[in-house]
């Protein structure tokens, strides 16, 4: 650490922390569905604090990344492998599509502006948003035998280009998603999604409530008083919504719900069901009243915590589920809730389950314990991070990411941060599949992403120092207009391929789009505009393939831009 100010160089890592807490306190500030995020927050702070002389040096921002790469790797493993399935294959091509024509637009400004590799890279990552490419980028610049200064120099311009073209990406491509695709496409995306949440069956956003106020499924008990000489059937189907019997007192005592039963008048009828059908009950069955404790059993909700990882459960959707004779105890359990890439799904008999989802479940014993060994296993929490399986994970990651191929003479490498990521994959795959081995509490891996990021950030934003406004005065005005192309170019193609060719519905279209940007802003400005949880469906597969694939293009980018700059 190296500074003019004198309070730094006696607590040299204060300024790291100064850093990282402005950084991140800017980055909270929002204007509408925009916010600009600790990342890019904490490079401004630290351009800033680089502007009087303060540097990081040393292998403390590599040792960041690496746990920041592998923890993002091993968070999105069992996502990842997941969505390689033939059910996702038409979301995949967006990604594809993202990835090509952001490295084509970038390798076309380098030959024209005459950009070099850093900045090239810098462009790259913020315009489409993805801080991890800043990372893989630096780590690749170490492989081109550059001189200890233009390597330094470069470093700086990927921090400085990231930032300058960082808030025109995010602003963007949250106003395409939300505002200019729907417009394109000709449908009122809130009208949209209410349509095709109708045609999927969507559960409604009071149906999924999860306010301990208002739980999604509830148990009453009515007198009959109405549906005298009803079938239990034909109860179940006035009131709709899965909607069961779940038992019968006649004459003080307990009987079995059978679907041919007849009811009696004044037998007492236990229901369990969604609570917005249940409300009608009254008006179809008669005065609500209180089971006796003794025959209250009957009525007992309880729930189980899933993670999906039963090969035959992926890819299925929840009505194949159902309709399988094996699955038919499915009848008494209620999907109350499905997360996945920390976002909740809507529940859909077309939602397709797929590896690593959690599922909340909501039933009765012993089903509800029969269905959810059906679909994984039990949701396991644990207070202690496996150090030899985390450490072992970096070191091969580390080892892979060493081995330099050339191909044209152009030396290629995924360098320290792909090798971690791709070892990240791995591992929290192995993880996912053998519980027990390698467990990371979730919070622990989080917070390895958060910090090892902004620690990253804030070493190469410091570095940067006065090359940061050699770049400005250079490309400062040149470089968000390209990032704007960068940023809606593959957005508008993958729009139009995606309705021409794919027939990809509008509402799932532009969520999709939002998550091959791994814009998380943009997914919550489309989901304010819905008024719908139906744009996930396509969010959550784009998301996944692309929070993998644009970071490797940080290597790639460095590769082909020294290549066409004829550096």
């Amino acid at each position: 650490m190296q500074c003019s100010i004198g309070f730094f160089n006696q607590m040299p890592t204060a300024v790291l922390f100064i850093t990282v807490g402005l950084g991140y306190a800017i980055g909270k500030l929002r204007v509408g569905p925009i916010v600009l995020g600790g990342v890019c927050g904490t490079l401004i702070v630290a351009l800033l604090v680089g502007q009087t002389g303060c540097q990081m040096h040393g292998e403390l921002k590599d040792v960041a990344f690496a746990l920041f790469i592998f923890a993002m790797g091993y968070s999105g493993g069992p996502q990842f492998f997941a969505n390689l399935n033939r059910s996702s294959l038409r979301f995949m091509v967006l990604p594809l599509i993202e990835a090509f024509v952001v490295l084509a637009i970038v390798l076309v400004a380098v030959r024209m502006l005459d950009l070099d590799p850093g900045t090239a890279a810098g462009l790259a990552a913020g315009a489409a948003t993805e801080s991890a490419v800043v990372g893989t980028a630096a780590e690749a610049l170490k492989h081109l035998n550059l001189v200890p200064t233009e390597l330094a120099r470069m470093q700086s311009n990927i921090a400085t280009a990231y930032t300058l073209t960082y808030l025109v990406g995010l602003i963007s491509i949250v106003f395409f998603t939300s505002q200019v695709a729907p417009f394109l496409l000709r449908f009122n995306l809130r009208e949209a999604s209410s349509e095709l949440a109708k045609e999927l069956q969507a559960a409604s956003d009071d149906d999924v409530a999860t306010q301990p106020v208002l739980p999604r499924l509830v148990g009453r008990a009515h007198r009959v008083e109405h549906a005298a000489g009803l079938t239990v059937r034909q109860l179940e189907t006035a009131l709709g919504g899965r909607t069961l019997v779940m038992g019968l007192v006649r004459d003080g005592k307990l009987m079995e719900s059978v679907p041919d039963l007849t009811i009696e008048r004044d037998d007492i009828v236990a229901l369990i069901g969604v609570r917005d059908k249940l409300v009608s009950a009254r008006e179809v069955i008669g005065q609500e009243v209180s089971l006796p404790l003794s025959q209250s059993d009957v009525l007992r909700l309880e729930e189980h915590q899933v993670i999906v990882n039963n090969p035959a459960v992926n890819g299925r959707s929840l009505a194949e589920l159902g309709r399988e004779a094996a699955q038919q105890h499915l009848r008494y359990v209620w999907v109350q809730q499905i997360v996945r890439s920390g976002m909740s799904l809507p529940i859909t008999p077309a939602t397709r389950l797929q590896h690593g989802d959690r599922v909340s479940l909501v039933g009765v014993e012993p089903t509800l314990t029969s269905a959810a060994r059906n679909l994984g296993r039990d949701l396991r929490t644990t207070d202690t991070t496996e150090l030899v399986f985390l450490c072992a994970g970096i070191l091969i990651g580390l080892l892979i990411g060493s081995v330099t191929l050339k191909a044209a003479g152009i030396p290629i490498s995924l360098g320290s941060g792909g090798g971690a990521l791709l070892s990240g994959l791995v591992f929290g795959w192995i993880n996912f599949k053998r519980p027990g081995v390698g467990d990371m509490p979730s919070a622990a891996v989080q917070l390895l992403k958060d910090l090892g990021l902004a620690m990253f950030v804030a070493c190469v934003g410091l570095s940067a120092g006065p090359d940061a406004v050699t770049l400005i005065r250079e490309h400062g005005a040149v470089l968000p207009l390209v990032g704007l192309a960068v940023s809606l170019t593959p957005a508008c193609m993958s729009l139009w391929i995606g309705h021409k060719f794919l027939k990809i519905q509008g509402p799932l279209l532009v969520g999709a789009i939002a998550g091959q940007h791994v814009s998380t802003p943009a997914i919550s400005a489309v989901l304010a505009a819905s008024q719908s949880s139906v744009p996930l469906l396509g969010y959550t597969v784009t998301y996944a393939i692309a929070n993998v694939m644009l970071p490797v293009l940080g290597p790639i980018i460095v590769a082909l831009a020294y290549r066409v700059g004829g550096m």
